[in-house]
């Protein structure tokens, strides 16, 4: 959908660097969230970890029932920017913490006992006040399908959840709700997999719970998902155990609805014809080198399959900010645009000023309509005001 789309988009109306989401394909991403809420009866939360563009929330919270957050700071803008439910997940809370998200939060979900005991009768006061307010545990229920190390949760010795062998079964006073997270980019057979895995390992706790948040990872919008699949499956969990079930799909939200626009600034002739690009891989989509993934770019191909092949990088002083090697069928020139895919989840909130290299322009178009808008631009102040 996005190449379809953005084949459309003429790059020179955006200053480059420039993300660029099309709005279009966020709202056809929420619908697909929306038809399986309606039809599951899950409420299905934005997770502002992956996607977190506030020009565009009055447009997710049509379609979603809230937001869910990894802190404070995005805490307080889903409480400030969205409508619906704010929940909240982070390995610890300090005391500062609790301070400011007792007051706004809907779910706080806490990862370890030693938090829970800690702060609950913070809870407790809150709660008399505001009795909407819900405290959930995090589990682990040891079961990984991550295929990458540091993306899974659930990997042996992780930081994230506790394991039943931790869980203090006399200590759920005051917990409503369970939350597991096991999934990365993935589709129904591992949800499957884990729900028999968590069912096997707290099948004494279940029954006693309100509520239970699948997490994220869940890839719904990706063509050839199984919807209707994951609708039955929710319905099915939901009635055993008698609870209101959650999703918290970040990257479903914006998944094939952005580029990064860049701009060629060097072509250096050596064997690998170093492409130097207003962008950076460490600066602008780190996942390039921590995962590692290939982002592609429009209209080019694996590396000698077409004419020309180049090794594009950052400008940065780090020796590998590289992206990767991609051929073109035309050769490359200084000034050219060149567009990267999928890059509007993770990759806008992972963006940093190393270097002191400036944070892409950020914008929305509507491939419907032909109407674009620069949301913002950034620049020395923005580089300065994170410093002392």
């Amino acid at each position: 959908m996005t190449e379809n789309t953005f084949s459309k988009f003429d790059t020179q109306r955006v200053p480059s660097p420039c993300f660029v989401v099309d709005r279009a394909c966020i709202e056809a991403n929420l619908q697909i969230l929306k038809h399986v809420a309606d039809q599951s009866g899950a409420r299905v939360l934005s997770a502002l970890k992956a996607f977190s563009m506030w020009n565009l929330a009055p447009l997710v919270s049509q379609y979603l029932d809230g937001t869910c957050a990894s802190g404070v700071h995005e805490a307080r803008l889903g409480r400030e920017h969205y409508k619906g439910e704010v929940h909240v997940f982070s390995a610890a809370y300090s005391a500062a913490d609790l301070d400011e998200l007792l007051p706004i939060a809907d779910h706080l979900v806490f990862n370890s006992f030693g938090q829970w005991k800690r702060f609950r009768e913070s809870v407790f006061t809150e709660q008399a006040r505001r009795p909407s307010l819900k405290a959930g545990l995090r589990i682990n229920p040891e079961h990984s399908e991550g295929t990458t190390p540091i993306y899974d949760p659930c990997a042996p010795g992780s930081r994230l959840g506790i394991t039943r062998a931790q869980f203090e079964v006399d200590e759920l006073q005051g917990i409503s709700g369970l939350h597991f997270h096991t999934l990365c980019e993935q589709d129904v057979p591992p949800l499957k997999r884990t729900l028999e895995a968590v069912e096997a390992g707290f099948a004494d706790v279940l029954p006693h719970m309100q509520w239970v948040n699948f997490g994220g990872g869940h890839l719904v919008t990706e063509p050839g998902y199984q919807v209707e699949e994951l609708i039955q499956l929710i319905k099915d969990f939901a009635a055993r155990y008698d609870v209101q079930v959650y999703l918290e799909p970040g990257e479903a939200v914006a998944i094939h609805s952005g580029v990064l626009v860049s701009e060629i600034l060097d072509i250096i002739p050596t064997d690998y014809q170093q492409t130097i690009l207003d962008i950076s891989a460490t600066c602008h989509m780190p996942d390039t080198l921590e995962m590692p993934y290939r982002p592609h770019v429009l209209n080019s191909a694996e590396k000698g399959e077409q004419a020309h092949t180049y090794r594009l990088g950052g400008m940065t002083c780090l020796a590998g900010d590289v992206i990767g090697d991609y051929s073109f069928r035309e050769p490359l020139h200084i000034g050219d645009r060149l567009v990267f895919d999928d890059m509007a989840h993770y990759t806008m909130v992972k963006t940093s000023t190393f270097n002191g290299i400036p944070l892409p322009s950020l914008a929305v178009w509507d491939s419907r309509t032909d109407e674009l808008q620069i949301v913002r631009q950034f620049g020395y102040e923005d580089f300065k005001n994170r410093l002392s």
